[in-house]
């Protein structure tokens, strides 16, 4: 696809994702979506789960490796404002509860040399996976009909999709969604080592 082309095609998806994005601000509390049906659900997890898309090296990742940690899977974009309002709390998380099995995975839908420095200058510390447009493709098929940026999705260990969140997330609010699915892990442990006794 010649170089103008893509920059036509990503300014308008900037534009359509940024009115939507306002409109859903407007119009929807921060709190997540209604549960999808099963079948989006398990549908939205395989694609998502099966994607390879290189991170910030150029290296292919499996989001699937990530598979038995509690996964945040961010899709977002540099031009996105909400997108850049929630990455510091995201990082924020991340360093919280790594040591417990959260793995946020941001998704960009965005172009390789804006990623890259924006993902520097904010001192990520979480796997940033470039996929462009194409990567749209995975959150729609996780729920995003509207195809809104930013959209998170929240899996489990076992790689069920628990929750989606349509325009920005706050901290709080995500926590209220991951920290169950922490501790389910660590109180299991903590009862099987009681009965070990």
């Amino acid at each position: 696809m010649p170089k103008l082309s893509q920059i036509i095609l990503f300014c308008a998806a900037a534009i359509v994702a940024l009115s939507a994005g306002v409109w859903l601000r407007a119009h929807f509390m921060d709190g997540p979506q209604q549960p999808l049906p099963e079948n989006i659900s398990k549908q939205g997890a395989e694609a998502i789960l099966a994607a390879n898309l290189p991170d910030l090296q150029g290296v292919s990742q499996a989001v699937s490796q990530w598979k038995g940690n509690v996964i945040v899977a961010n899709f977002w974009a540099t031009w996105c404002t909400p997108c850049r309002e929630e990455i510091p709390e995201f990082i924020a998380l991340q360093q919280q509860y790594r040591d417990q099995g959260l793995m946020i995975v941001g998704i960009a839908i965005d172009q390789e040399e804006k990623v890259i420095p924006y993902s520097k200058e904010f001192g990520i510390n979480y796997p940033v996976l470039i996929g462009g447009l194409k990567a749209m493709s995975f959150a729609e098929a996780a729920g995003n009909q509207m195809s809104v940026l930013p959209y998170t999705v929240v899996f489990d260990k076992q790689g069920n999709i628990t929750d989606t969140f349509l325009g920005r997330v706050h901290k709080k609010t995500l926590e209220k969604s991951i920290l169950p699915l922490l501790q389910s892990e660590q109180t299991a442990t903590q009862q099987t080592q009681r009965l070990n006794l």
